[in-house]
């Protein structure tokens, strides 16, 4: 494990995941919230973000958090990878997730986010959450049919696996130390 995609819909823990992720392996984390977004809640241009997410998705190790799979560089983050971790979690889940967030960080800036952006509640960010299964989920379904044989695809339907598998991950790490 190389190079890591962490893909999903918001609020089902892939940030913090790609965080403890990192945490373990030592591969540097790399937000695509950060890489988009600038001071304030304002978006890159186009041209400006294909080239961060370029750059970043040509270094030689990284987990990306994030789901952005257009044209250029959504294709060369797709090509590079080597796993890709997926969170197809319930839209409960994920809404619950959102809430919790933003009760938690209301007006702080999370550290998978750009300066200048604080947490706050966005209603058009809660309607994108509540139909991520229906209008976003077929897109990433049809982004992972492009994945070759030797890309591994592992896919959480609930946090505990994803917890299940971190726990796992540090204890073949600690074993690997120690030998």
């Amino acid at each position: 494990m190389q190079r890591v995609l962490v893909m999903g819909s918001s609020g089902s823990g892939k940030s913090t995941f790609a965080r403890r992720l990192s945490d373990i392996t030592g591969i540097p984390s790399v937000s695509i919230d950060a890489l988009f977004w600038k001071p304030g809640w304002v978006e890159s241009d186009a041209e400006e973000f294909q080239r961060r997410m370029t750059d970043a998705a040509r270094q030689p190790r990284w987990i990306m958090d994030g789901n952005y799979m257009g044209s250029g560089a959504g294709e060369l983050r797709r090509q590079l990878s080597d796993t890709i971790i997926w969170f197809d979690l319930p839209r409960s889940t994920c809404m619950f997730g959102i809430l919790r967030r933003i009760a938690g960080s209301y007006g702080k800036v999370r550290p998978e986010m750009a300066a200048g952006c604080p947490e706050k509640i966005d209603l058009e960010f809660f309607r994108y959450v509540w139909t991520y299964r229906q209008q976003q989920r077929p897109k990433m379904v049809e982004f992972f049919a492009g994945l070759r044989p030797d890309q591994a695809l592992v896919c959480f339907t609930d946090r505990e696996q994803a917890d299940d598998y971190l726990e796992d991950l540090a204890l073949k790490q600690n074993r690997a130390s120690i030998h």
